[in-house]
């Protein structure tokens, strides 16, 4: 079982940028792909990012492709989202997840693929 903390959210404008982390439990975090998800108030949680094994492969929402990037070291057990040109539409809770891929290149879009979640991290964006 791995334990994940998400830390970097926070209250910034409109256009600004942040830098999410996720920090995990377990010197074996290269062994887990890893993904990104928020939720809004009253709504469903929402596929955001997500990355493979060594990092090789990622694959993004549309509502944030081209404006976030997912990445990881797994030197540190750290997984980051850097997101730019922030919108009012990315307030939401940010949570971070892990799940052992069936291959080593795979990575994940639905949250029930995913067998480990953080508590989350507050983002808001005021315009």
């Amino acid at each position: 079982q791995v334990q994940l903390v998400e830390s970097g959210g926070g209250l910034v404008q409109a256009g600004d940028s942040l830098r999410l982390s996720c920090t995990a439990s377990r010197h074996t975090f290269d062994n887990y792909a890893m993904g990104w998800f928020r939720q809004a108030p009253g709504k469903e949680r929402e596929f955001v990012a997500a990355i493979s094994r060594s990092g090789t492969h990622t694959y993004y929402g549309d509502s944030v492709k081209g404006r976030f990037a997912i990445s990881r070291d797994n030197a540190k057990s750290t997984l980051y989202l850097q997101m730019n040109s922030l919108r009012p539409e990315d307030t939401a809770v940010y949570y971070c997840a892990a799940t052992n891929p069936y291959y080593s290149y795979d990575y994940y879009t639905l949250a029930d693929q995913y067998d480990f979640w953080g508590q989350g991290t507050q983002v808001t964006v005021s315009s």
